[in-house]
């Protein structure tokens, strides 16, 4: 039994039927549709695991899948949403990442040539986490303002926090930095302390953290 599911919206045939197949050769039932009107009523009906969409859909052609994810996002947070741009547009990630963090994913499409990344940015979503193209989280940091709490945090802590917006756990942040888990718990616990969200305010301080990093 596939451990996830997902809908593909993708109007060029080719790009589609690879991701379909990518995502099948991983375990996933994966669906699709060619355009903005069908991925609407496909993911209300079918209630997916993750939508992936194109921005630029029919039928017409302009921010057409950006506004369905957007409205799935809103109407059926349940579903997570990974959108898949030709270019990189930070506008187009920080309305995805709204006013919360989960269950979001923005992907450059030269990019998912690597397969292995586009699977695991579904699988990161389908988990509730968040999957952000570190290109994107890099041009939202250079937006912060001077008065951004942000700007408390050692250079460490600011790597750690990148880390966690484009989705990473801790244990993969600690790979990718080369240093222990505790280590990385260390920095998360600091960066948590320093962007005042407490453990007893009761929210996903890890969610929050990174909403702080990217709306800044």
């Amino acid at each position: 039994m596939a451990d996830v599911r997902v809908l593909v919206a993708e109007d060029q045939a080719l790009i589609r039927e690879g991701i379909v197949r990518l995502l099948e050769r991983a375990g996933m039932e994966v669906d699709a549709v060619d355009d903005a009107d069908a991925l609407r009523e496909r993911a209300i009906r079918d209630r997916p695991d993750v939508v992936v969409t194109d921005i630029q859909m029919p039928p017409g052609m302009g921010d057409d899948g950006l506004e369905v994810a957007l409205e799935l996002r809103s109407s059926h947070p349940e579903i997570g949403v990974v959108v898949l741009s030709q270019y990189l547009d930070d506008r187009y990630a920080l309305d995805l990442v709204a006013d919360r963090a989960e269950g979001v994913g923005y992907l450059l499409k030269e990019k998912i040539a690597r397969g292995e990344l586009l699977v695991d940015a579904v699988r990161r979503v389908a988990e509730g986490g968040s999957a952000l193209d570190p290109d994107v989280v890099a041009r939202l940091v250079g937006r912060r303002r001077v008065e951004d709490p942000i700007a408390r945090l050692t250079p460490r802590e600011r790597e750690v926090l990148a880390l966690m917006a484009e989705g990473h756990s801790n244990a993969g942040i600690a790979q990718k930095l080369f240093v222990t888990v505790p280590a990385v718990e260390r920095h998360v616990t600091g960066i948590f302390l320093k962007l005042g969200l407490p453990a007893e305010s009761g929210q996903h301080r890890r969610v929050l953290a990174v909403l702080r990093y990217l709306n800044a």
